[in-house]
């Protein structure tokens, strides 16, 4: 690992997975960094602005039911999801990863971490693989991209009874 803002970053796929293998309680994290989001270690829903008992983080640990499928595939598919974030929030959004403890949930049923032990940062080269890895799948996926708002729910919902034309 070389080193980036008293943080090491990890520079390669196999780097990040191998670590994976070894260790349980990782997270990856969007943001600006562990020096701006420590000091306070909550995140803030971006729809309500509720003040979120810890930070926001998606966790890296392999499930039993991923069996004995390339780690690399899982490590991937879970940068992959929330790449678009630089491009939505803020270009200094950087992925890092941390070891920490679950507290809550949040709205979107993400981990909110507590007890955060940053760990390092995410080249641009590994979310570079990440995605042509998740793109060279056979099935389709895209991030969890939601800065498109929708004009009208989908036909599919459109036909659901409405709260009050339930008995």
């Amino acid at each position: 690992m070389t080193k980036t803002v008293d943080l090491p970053t990890f520079g390669s796929l196999d780097e990040l997975t191998r670590l994976i293998t070894r260790r349980r309680g990782l997270y990856v994290r969007w943001s600006r960094g562990p020096q701006r989001d420590l000091p306070k270690t909550s995140s803030t829903d971006d729809l309500t602005g509720i003040k979120l008992p810890g930070l926001s983080a998606s966790p890296l640990d392999l499930e039993d039911w991923w069996g004995e499928r390339p780690v690399r595939v899982w490590v991937a598919r879970r940068l992959y999801d929330y790449c678009h974030l630089p491009h939505v929030k803020d270009a200094r959004t950087r992925p890092w990863v941390l070891h920490g403890s679950e507290a809550a949930r949040g709205p979107d049923n993400e981990p909110l971490v507590t007890e955060v032990e940053p760990l390092g940062w995410i080249a641009e080269q590994v979310i570079t693989d990440a995605c042509r890895i998740v793109t060279e799948q056979p099935g389709r996926w895209g991030p969890l991209d939601r800065d498109e708002p929708l004009e009208a729910p989908p036909a599919s919902l459109r036909s659901l009874p409405r709260r009050h034309d339930r008995h």
